[in-house]
């Protein structure tokens, strides 16, 4: 099914396995891979397998990670041609970091990375967390689908703009899909606090005006699936400006609008629906926050269309 059921009970054991794996994987990338704006180095992408860091290029070779959640394994590539992986399954956060630095070293990767995750609270040691960990492979495959459903949405709403953009990534900090636009303003300090997150990596994220927009799997007080869009600086008004569709809403917990995925996932067209909530949401922020969007629309900037290939 394009748009699976992904109902939170079912997957938030599997999405805590997750979120601690994607971040042991994630910190291998972080670690081996020049710092970029936006913290854009240490995300993964969605593919038509999985999850993928995509190339590192360490220690003279290349290596790429792969949540494969077809076969559901985690595979470990070299460009020489080696690979080693291992079964996605039931285990601790503890087993997973040891099988997977046994499969960097296999294939010649160094294996050093920082030990501890990100943006959780009272973070501990990932080879320190041995409680057993679950792993329902009807649950990962049913939200990679999701993902895979909704990231040519995502694509499309970036292609629509020709500001400063992200790519549609994953970040494992957070485990959220996300993509954000730029004004081209800086914008305020901001204040930090996030957990586990050292205060100038938030600060060097948001160093920019941004309208972000995004897809949260549940958890955190959010007890569903939902998609969510936020603007730093948070514009005058941007709490009550009507966005679409009808089932879209201001959190005022979260600071952010946010539509259920099922509401999505329902709808007669759920790319449209989605699309929707994209670009309403990005209007609210766009118009409110005084942008130039007559520079930044591709729908409405001089030049804007690409040309016929």
């Amino acid at each position: 099914m394009r748009w699976p059921d992904i109902p939170f009970a079912r997957w938030k054991d599997t999405g805590a396995s997750l979120h601690m794996w994607s971040q042991i994987a994630g910190k291998f990338r972080l670690a081996h891979t020049p710092w970029q704006n936006h913290s854009w180095h240490a995300t993964f992408y969605v593919t038509a397998r999985g999850l993928t860091s995509s190339a590192v290029h360490t220690g003279g070779s290349s290596y790429e990670i792969l949540f494969d959640f077809l076969d559901h394994r985690l595979i470990v590539y070299c460009a020489t041609g080696a690979e080693r992986s291992f079964a996605l399954e039931p285990m601790s956060v503890a087993a997973f970091h040891q099988r997977f630095r046994e499969a960097l070293r296999a294939v010649g990767a160094p294996d050093r990375f920082h030990g501890s995750p990100n943006e959780v609270p009272d973070p501990v040691p990932f080879a320190k967390q041995t409680a057993p960990g679950a792993y329902d492979a009807d649950a990962a495959h049913d939200y990679w689908c999701a993902l895979r459903a909704m990231v040519p949405v995502f694509q499309q709403f970036r292609a629509e703009f020709l500001g400063k953009s992200s790519p549609v990534h994953l970040f494992w900090g957070s485990f959220d899909l996300a993509v954000t636009r730029f004004s081209g303003r800086p914008a305020p300090l901001h204040p930090g606090g996030f957990p586990a997150l050292p205060d100038a990596v938030t600060q060097e994220a948001y160093s920019h005006e941004v309208s972000s927009a995004g897809f949260w799997p549940g958890g955190g007080g959010l007890e569903e699936a939902a998609f969510y869009a936020y603007a730093y600086p948070v514009p005058g008004g941007f709490a009550d400006a009507a966005v679409v569709p009808a089932a879209a809403s201001f959190d005022a917990a979260l600071g952010e609008f946010v539509l259920p995925y099922a509401a999505v996932r329902n709808a007669n067209r759920p790319e449209e629906a989605l699309l929707a909530f994209l670009r309403s949401t990005y209007s609210a922020a766009a118009d409110l926050g005084a942008w130039d969007r007559a520079a930044l629309d591709r729908r409405t900037a001089p030049m804007g269309k690409p040309p016929p290939i």
